[in-house]
């Protein structure tokens, strides 16, 4: 008899993006003449650059020749892509980085819930509070996050992000064995400091324990304190594995690319991380396409980096907008200098439905609801400055009217 993962029925409701999906589906055919703008989740508007979209062109091109047509694919990533990751991303920051310490993918979501796979299920995981919802669910579905009680999961350790620390978790009081870190944080927008981080590394290093780090904002980065990889502190790469993402810096939502680095300095009980990940991926996945890895080098090109730079602060304007009209309007907010989220807090202690539902009904304006991040996430909400500026200023104005 077929029996199910019964771990997948603990699971409390839907995804927090589907609800929110659903809520503006409902309010979409409640009033369908009424304007709706999504600053809920994190999808770019700009179009790829049009240096993506040549090579993008020219790699089709080549499919359909004999001479140039790509089938299977290396489940790692080609090298003349992993060769950029390694040139760009890392060395030019002076960092150590192998190819083959690099692993392309068609995502870092999937990869930050696939890691999971390589670690055994007793394992103790620490999350912040907030936090990104595909950390706590891949674990929950995988058997290590316990029994949902109170909004919580029995078995996670959560590292409260609040006012009084300034957003920025502290060390665990008790053994923890994996620690999920994202910095330029989502949801709170908050960034670490090269002086923030070492602790971390330290702990990790002293306890035996593994830092999964998702820096997939990193290309938002302004303050120059804020390091750009965790293997910028001394001996992360004995300790940490770091998620990087093309969807925010250079607009693949849609075209889904990214990166993982696994170091070969990691190890777990004496064994190499980056031998197990690399038997998962070539069980489990086909590689990313070829067009889409010549889209991603395209990238990395003179007119590719300066055309995704302009993407990028064109929404760090987007979020300098929201965070000046929201404080003109009364609310305490955070993020969006070093990263396109904007966290603010809701008026006269409402809850964060409750305000989600108010801004919905009386402006159009979609949010992301706080508490869907984790009970420390109660009281706030997130916005994204992935619109355009013209929705932005617009959206702006209707919430400031209603404040």
């Amino acid at each position: 008899m077929a029996r199910i993962n019964d771990n997948y029925l603990k699971l409390p409701g839907a995804y927090l993006f589907s609800t929110v999906a659903r809520k503006t589906n409902e309010f979409t055919q409640a009033h369908p003449d009424r304007e709706v703008i999504k600053m809920s989740i994190g999808d770019v508007t700009k179009p790829l650059a049009p240096a993506v979209i040549e090579a993008m062109h020219k790699a089709v091109d080549e499919m359909g020749t004999a001479e140039g047509f790509h089938g299977y694919g290396p489940e790692q990533g080609y090298a003349f892509l992993r060769d950029k990751i390694v040139e760009i991303d890392y060395k030019a920051r002076g960092i150590d980085v192998d190819a083959d310490e690099i692993f392309v993918s068609d995502g870092a979501k999937s990869d930050c819930g696939n890691i999971g796979d390589i670690f055994s299920a007793d394992n103790r995981v620490a999350v912040c509070d907030p936090v990104y919802p595909v950390y706590v669910d891949t674990n929950a579905m995988a058997g290590r996050a316990g029994e949902y009680v109170n909004e919580r999961w029995s078995n996670l350790y959560y590292m409260p992000c609040t006012e009084d620390n300034g957003f920025m978790p502290e060390l665990p009081k008790e053994n923890v064995d994996i620690i999920y870190l994202c910095f330029p944080n989502n949801p709170t927008g908050v960034a670490a400091t090269r002086e923030q981080l070492k602790p971390w590394v330290e702990y990790a290093k002293n306890n035996g324990a593994v830092i999964l780090y998702d820096s997939a904002y990193e290309a938002f980065i302004t303050d120059p304190d804020v390091p750009h990889s965790i293997y910028e502190i001394e001996g992360a790469k004995e300790v940490a594995v770091e998620f990087r993402s093309f969807s925010k810096t250079a607009g693949f939502t849609g075209t889904r690319c990214a990166y993982t680095v696994v170091p070969h300095e990691l190890k777990v009980d004496g064994v190499e991380l980056n031998g197990l990940w690399n038997r998962r991926q070539c069980t489990k996945f086909n590689g990313v396409p070829y067009v889409i890895q010549k889209a991603a080098e395209a990238v990395y090109s003179d007119e590719g980096q300066r055309q995704t730079r302009e993407a990028i602060d064109y929404y760090l304007e987007n979020a300098k907008i929201i965070r000046k009209a929201l404080s003109d309007a009364g609310l305490t907010v955070y993020g969006g200098e070093n990263a396109p989220y904007i966290w603010a807090k809701t008026p006269d202690g409402m809850k964060s439905w409750d305000f989600f539902d108010k801004v919905l009904e009386e402006t159009g304006v979609v949010t992301t609801p706080g508490s869907g991040f984790g009970p420390s996430g109660e009281g706030y909400i997130r916005l994204t400055a992935f619109s355009t500026k013209e929705n932005t200023i617009k959206a702006m104005e209707k919430i400031k009217n209603i404040l």
